[in-house]
């Protein structure tokens, strides 16, 4: 590790524009070779203290060019440096300040070849955006600070990601509309006695997804995960886009016998098991009293759907106090903020009277009730934009060092009734820190939306390390075809599904459909929740996706795409392939590397075996016809 002073420089109208290779003397202020445009900050933004340094990382751009990194101490001249490489192409950065300062890492690589910008936010599309956009900023609740720039061949071009997941860090990037370069920035905020800025770097060249992949990995060093209860990786039934608040003990239990008859292995009742109200606010939650008229005997409620062979979860929004609850009066002074258009307001975790609160009365489901586990909704609503400071009462100064407390606190009470505990989170709260307080994670809500449920399916398998991925309730309309049906159901293939229809009024051939599926999902779960994941084209919103173990690859075909058979011959070539099409073209191209013939069977989207041939595949394209809906399985020659 090097301790150095920063030069210190005179304030400029772009304090974070990127400098030039380290070729200037040490004593000298970096120059910026071309300056990349960025809205004036404000007056009095910057310190009068800035610093400028040049890091030199060991690595190479595409181009040959060594990769420096801008170091800036906004409010410290003074910064202590160590790079370490870990691999081919990878380099772990670590920056420590001597006083309190905000220190921000900077870098560019050549736009060449880039087809997409990834990262985690679910609401961002994979275009590659100007350096001069506001950078987002991520914490414990919400979201992941981590980014790749990816080219032809869905090969990273630089993925990026820092260590802290629980205090804000700041994430930018961007085209440099001056030089055709990408500029990567990160900021973070120190302290002597604070976790350094820890900055790991890969330039690589590998997949996209394998370079993600090995973040979490990073991220998962000293984590402690207490295990996944085999059926939350199992599909599942939610009440939400079924019932809605129009729940009670008869239709839970209805819908749970059809579930169970399909293939569900647990049940996730939503909002309006604690409430008369049906207006969809939420100014009915805080008290997480059981509505007695339609709820009245939760224990005995929770046998009965035990009994049919489910687990039981129970949704709370956690953050959420509403008006028309007693605890509106004894919590209203201890609140992050109010939300009059949720007619509720957002408790402030850092008291200890409310994080008790909430212990207390969120573990009754698991210690009274005997509920497998909980739907904690909302918790991304914790990570309010400038908090208010720590008031009296207060026992933890940070909302996100609360936050972090409530959830250990929560887990370790439940742990101690049932250790196997199911708690289910859902993006954008996917943070690393919250890994061990979690046993699931689910995509974000996106009705009736195969599409955006595959990306956003595919966007968290990425980084969710040890949880299993949900997908957002799959849904249809009552008329809707068995096919579309598959399609949905596809396009949530590399998750667990979540179903959330009124299963007693599917059709015969509806519900074929749907058992159909539930057993490829249950039969196959190993290599497609746990396998290696490939996809492919993130800039097209993953036309094709691939899963793969040593005996089995999945593939599911979303467009028109050929499928390239994998080497049998490799060291760990599959002898089973799978291909699910979810588009509307049943002709299917295979492409080989050389002739083999393979058993292949054909089923439409109900199951039912349509062909039943051995294939002479010959080296090159292979037509295979498969209807939309429907799956293919090559079983190949020993």
């Amino acid at each position: 590790m090097t301790t150095e002073p920063l030069p210190v420089g005179e304030r400029t109208e772009s304090p974070q524009a990127l400098t030039a290779p380290d070729t200037a003397p040490r004593d000298a202020t970096p120059q910026q070779p071309v300056p990349a445009w960025r809205p004036n900050m404000p007056a009095g933004a910057t310190p009068d203290t800035v610093g400028h340094r040049q890091l030199a990382t060991g690595l190479l751009h595409p181009t040959g060019a060594p990769l420096t990194v801008h170091l800036t101490g906004l409010g410290c001249d003074r910064l202590e440096t160590a790079v370490t490489p870990v691999g081919d192409g990878v380099a772990l950065i670590e920056v420590t300040a001597a006083a309190g300062a905000t220190v921000r890492a900077e870098w560019r690589v050549p736009c060449l070849g880039a087809t997409a910008y990834w990262t985690p936010d679910t609401n961002a599309s994979r275009w590659l955006p100007p350096s001069w956009i506001a950078p987002r900023t991520v914490s414990l609740a919400l979201g992941t600070p981590v980014a790749s720039l990816v080219g032809t061949d869905d090969r990273a071009l630089c993925t990026a990601a820092a260590d802290e997941t629980s205090a804000p860090v700041r994430v930018g990037a961007g085209v440099v509309e001056e030089s055709g370069e990408f500029a990567f920035t990160v900021e973070q905020d120190l302290t002597p006695d604070g976790p350094p800025l820890r900055l790991r770097i890969d330039l690589s060249g590998r997949h996209f997804a394998a370079t993600l992949q090995a973040v979490t990995a990073w991220w998962a060093e000293g984590l402690h995960h207490p295990g996944i209860a085999p059926a939350a990786r199992m599909p599942a039934y939610s009440t939400w886009y079924s019932l809605h608040q129009n729940v009670d003990t008869a239709a839970v239990e209805r819908q749970a016998a059809l579930a169970a008859a399909v293939g569900c292995e647990s049940i996730i009742v939503d909002d309006g098991w604690q409430t008369t109200d049906r207006a969809r606010g939420y100014g009915h939650c805080g008290d997480w009293e059981p509505n007695p008229a339609t709820f009245p005997d939760p224990t005995a409620h929770v046998a009965e759907v035990h009994r049919l062979g489910l687990a039981y979860l129970l949704w709370y929004a956690l953050p959420f106090i509403g008006r028309h609850n007693d605890a509106w009066d004894r919590f209203k002074g201890m609140i992050l903020r109010e939300e009059p258009h949720l007619d509720a307001a957002v408790l402030d975790p850092r008291h200890p009277e409310v994080r008790a609160y909430l212990v207390e009365k969120v573990s009754r489901a698991v210690e009274q009730w005997d509920m497998d586990g909980l739907k904690l909704d909302f918790i991304d609503r914790f990570a309010v934009t400038d908090p208010p400071p720590a008031p009296a009462g207060a026992d933890r100064t940070a909302v996100h060092e609360g936050v972090l407390q409530l959830l250990a606190d929560l887990d370790a009470r439940l742990r101690r009734t049932r250790p196997d505990v199911i708690v289910e989170h859902r993006q954008p709260y996917v943070s690393p820190g919250l890994w061990p307080y979690a046993t699931m994670v689910r995509a974000t809500d996106c009705p009736l939306s195969p599409a955006e449920n595959r990306q956003r399916i595919v966007d968290c398998r990425l980084t969710a390390g040890p949880l299993a991925v949900h997908a957002d309730m799959i849904m249809w309309n009552s008329a809707e075809t068995p096919e579309s049906i598959a399609v949905h159901l596809i396009n949530a293939l590399f998750s667990v599904p979540q179903i959330s229809v009124d299963l007693a009024a599917q059709s015969p051939d509806q519900l074929a459909t749907l058992r159909f599926w539930l057993g490829v999902f249950r039969r196959h779960a190993d290599v497609l929740q746990l396998g290696i994941l490939e996809p492919v084209r993130p800039d097209l919103g993953y036309p094709l996706v691939r899963a793969r173990d040593h005996h089995t690859t999945v593939v599911a075909r979303y467009a028109p795409l050929p499928v390239a058979l994998p080497d049998r011959h490799a060291a760990d070539g599959p002898q089973t392939l799978l291909v699910a099409n979810a588009d509307g073209d049943p002709v299917m191209l295979l492409t080989a590397t050389r002739p083999e013939q393979a058993l292949a069977r054909v089923q439409d989207c109900r199951g039912e075996i349509l062909s039943q041939t051995m294939l002479d595949l010959v080296a090159g394209v292979n037509s295979v016809t498969v209807p939309t809906g429907g799956l293919l399985t090559l079983t190949r020659e020993h």
